[in-house]
């Protein structure tokens, strides 16, 4: 059985005007009518038109494009980004992505404005890029943690939509991601980290700390959402409880987005027929 995935991508699109993440369910699955099953089967579908129209897009890069797909993927701790990465991008030429996981800024990123280490980040003309967390930390953990004066933050969301701008102007095509998790899902990942001493190194007990902010950090992403939430550069908030249907949801965007572009193959900037003969007349090596 088939799923059309259609839908998918409009159900995710976050709306213009307020947003009630309050409303949206963590452990549903919009745009899709099947389970994990049929879930993981979808993704398993896309893989191959996935690989095709990504090195469609790297051709295109090499041969003077300038079309490029920055995936920015923001969530709390144990949302899964990393689990994302591994099941969506994953599916495609490793040589086409470019993955870039954003840490506390260093001292020399600090001396700089705040998109100064993003667009450092950039991926070329050709490539996916991934950022795993973003720009967006400077108006979430920031505001959260008052790592900034209020003035600042104010300016930084007007800062941000005009990179976006600029970026969208020059080729990119950027696909805004929430993995949207609620407390209860991240408390049971986090304690599964606890229960299994594989993955002892994963756990942080800084996130505990996180967690008794919870409601500071999701007022701060509703703020940061309604407050980018562009043309060019729309946000999708994506329930991120179920594993297999978040992959699925981040594949079907990276595979519309892909799509998009109606993708062909370079012509020849040679003479086909040319280098084919003088392949047939060389002398044996």
């Amino acid at each position: 059985m088939s799923f059309p995935l259609s839908d998918l991508t409009s159900s995710l699109r976050v709306p213009p005007g307020p947003v009630d993440l309050g409303a949206i369910d963590t452990n549903g699955a919009p745009g899709f009518d099947g389970d994990k099953k049929d879930g993981e089967t979808a993704l398993l579908a896309l893989a191959p038109g996935l690989e095709d129209l990504q090195e469609r897009l790297f051709a295109e890069g090499k041969s003077g494009g300038r079309r490029n797909i920055l995936v920015v993927l923001q969530g709390m701790d144990t949302s899964g980004k990393g689990g994302t990465l591994r099941s969506t991008v994953g599916l495609v030429d490793p040589q086409g992505v470019r993955i870039t996981s954003f840490k506390a800024p260093t001292r020399e990123e600090l001396a700089h404005d705040f998109l100064w280490r993003v667009t450092k980040a950039l991926p070329e003309v050709g490539l996916i890029g991934v950022f795993d967390r973003s720009h967006y930390e400077d108006v979430l953990i920031a505001r959260v943690r008052s790592l900034a004066p209020a003035e600042e933050i104010e300016r930084r969301y007007q800062a941000i939509n005009d990179w976006e701008a600029d970026l969208a102007a020059e080729g990119t095509t950027i696909i805004k991601c929430m993995l949207h998790i609620s407390a209860k899902e991240q408390k049971d990942r986090l304690l599964a980290r606890l229960d299994d001493p594989t993955k002892y190194w994963k756990y942080n007990p800084g996130d505990v700390d996180e967690r008794e902010l919870w409601p500071h950090y999701q007022e701060a992403y509703r703020i940061a959402i309604e407050r980018t939430n562009t043309k060019v550069a729309p946000w999708h908030v994506i329930p991120a409880d179920k594993k297999w249907y978040r992959n699925l949801a981040i594949g079907t965007l990276l595979h519309d987005a892909l799509q998009s572009f109606d993708l062909g193959w370079p012509k020849a900037d040679f003479d086909v027929d040319h280098e084919r003969q003088r392949l047939n007349d060389e002398k044996p090596l």
